[in-house]
């Protein structure tokens, strides 16, 4: 199904024109669609035009009895379509002007996109048919020039289709009132707010139809260029947010998959070997050499703005069904403005086999909490998560995704090598990759440091060590192999972890306390 929403107000002249249009080109173009069409408090004939066309088209009209603009309008048809679609995923949803500055024709193109496999699509009115002034032109080059988001020219255009489980998950992060800017900024904020979380981005050209417009425009253009100015800090602020979020959601994509499929299914694929580098597969440590007390602080950017810490820590030694076990901790902590995110990553590893048996991931976002936990068995060869009555089957030596933080810094590593693990507890997502690439020296934590720069990958997993995001950290070139850094690009730009400080580390207790 698609969901054509179209916001109107005072568009008597056009509105059914365009209305009738869509179904000219559904008619040629066969696609099962629907019409949301949304009257802002019209105080013309728009009201009666459009009553005339739902009696023939499949359209459902919403009414508001005052005007609230634009982008509260945009956001309740998406909403509605989003509450009516049964599948998201298969779904979609296609903006559209009620004025014929959006030509109804380019929507074919549009579905095809989407049906190639994208995500979200945006028209880009690179084209310009019929004369408006001088200021409004300027004003329409210069807006998407202070509202950039990657991979687009015309972020302001409001003329985009997407699939509807992009939309659920962006308002999954937020509850309140989605779009915060009016007009073309909001246009721009809803690209930005859906585009970190689209899997492909397509840009296709489109003409600005002027000549068919049949009314003033409505846009003041140098109050548009204020607006587009002081709108820059949300825009900002929402890839901010996204930034943030997937750096938590990064660390523990690994076991917490969106489909939430079953762990036995295998996984045939392969990773091609490189010709300048060996594959090896070194044995796995015996014991966990990390002293209670050891407390990594990082700090969180997103380019040049902060976005919150991050805490590695080894919080003390446990016993988990009669094993001891370190029990590591990592936090993460932060948000921008409106939006904040607490995330508890917990694993317990065995404390003279370094095997993972129990995994905890605590979030709180925005005041929705939200918890998983896996016990892990590494000597009956099974896992199993709690609230789910099945067992599903785990590797011989399982890690999670916190443990394998702690783990690669047990390793040896070489220069010019590429190493090969199927360690991770969920059998399909190994193997994990890691090629170390150089040497170098970096700064952070107030001192210099020798580090080696290591490419983690998972080919077969997401996340901050998916195969797209190119990620690369560094470890120090000593006995404690502390992470300084941690570096990964997404969609909308590079994140990166850096070493603040290193907390007093004291030694491991003798007696260490019992826990049942």
């Amino acid at each position: 199904m698609i969901y054509v929403c179209v916001p109107v107000h005072n568009e008597a002249r056009t509105a059914g024109l365009v209305l009738w249009k869509v179904r000219q080109v559904f008619t040629a173009f066969p696609r099962e669609y629907q019409l949301l069409v949304l009257d802002d408090a019209s105080t013309d004939h728009t009201r009666e035009v459009l009553a005339s066309y739902a009696k023939v088209l499949p359209m459902t009209i919403v009414a508001h009895g005052e005007r609230r603009g634009y982008a509260r309008s945009l956001e309740e048809l998406l909403r509605l379509a989003l509450q009516r679609t049964d599948r998201p995923k298969r779904d979609c949803a296609i903006t559209l002007h009620a004025d014929f500055v959006h030509s109804p024709e380019s929507m074919e193109d549009m579905v095809k996109h989407l049906e190639s496999g994208a995500d979200l699509v945006v028209a880009e009115l690179v084209e310009q048919r019929g004369r408006v002034s001088r200021a409004l032109g300027l004003a329409r080059r210069w807006t998407p020039r202070l509202l950039r988001v990657a991979g687009l020219r015309d972020t302001v255009s409001g003329f985009l289709a997407l699939r509807l489980i992009v939309l659920r998950q962006a308002l999954r992060r937020d509850t309140t009132q989605f779009l915060q800017t009016e007009g073309w900024c909001a246009s721009a904020e809803l690209v930005a707010r859906l585009a970190p979380h689209a899997r492909r981005l397509d840009a296709v050209p489109a003409a600005a139809r002027y000549d068919l417009v049949q009314r003033p425009s409505r846009v003041r253009p140098w109050r548009q260029l204020l607006e587009a100015w002081r709108a820059r800090s949300v825009i900002r602020a929402a890839r901010t947010v996204v930034a943030l979020l997937l750096i938590a959601v990064g660390l523990h994509a690994q076991s917490d998959t969106a489909s939430r499929t079953d762990s036995t299914r295998a996984d045939s694929s392969t990773v091609p070997s490189m010709a300048a580098m060996a594959i090896v597969t070194p044995p796995a440590p015996v014991a966990v050499p990390f002293p209670v007390g050891e407390r990594l602080v990082y700090g969180a950017r997103y380019g040049p703005f902060s976005v919150g810490t991050a805490t590695m820590q080894v919080a003390g030694i446990d016993t988990i069904r009669g094993v001891e076990a370190v029990h590591f901790v990592f936090l993460i902590d932060g948000g921008a403005l409106w939006y904040h995110i607490h995330q508890n990553l917990e694993s317990w590893v065995g404390r003279h086999d370094f095997r993972s048996r129990r995994f905890l991931n605590q979030t709180e976002e925005k005041g929705k909490a939200w918890e998983r936990k896996f016990e892990i068995y590494p000597d009956s060869g099974f896992y199993r998560e709690a609230g789910r009555d099945t067992t599903v089957a785990t590797v011989a030596d399982p890690l999670d995704d916190a443990a394998f933080l702690y783990w690669i810094r047990t390793v040896p590593l070489e220069v010019g090598k590429r190493y090969q693990y199927s360690r991770y507890f969920r059998p399909e997502r190994n193997p994990v990759i890691v090629e170390v690439l150089k040497r170098e020296r970096v700064g952070v934590a107030g001192k210099k440091w020798d580090a080696i720069v290591v490419s983690p990958r998972i080919p077969n997993g997401g996340g901050i060590f998916a195969e797209k995001a190119d990620a690369r950290m560094w470890l120090s070139d000593d006995s404690l192999r502390i992470m300084l850094a941690l570096q990964s690009k997404f969609s909308f730009g590079q994140v990166t972890l850096k070493l603040k400080q290193i907390d007093s580390i004291k030694e491991n207790a003798a007696s260490p306390p019992e826990h049942p």
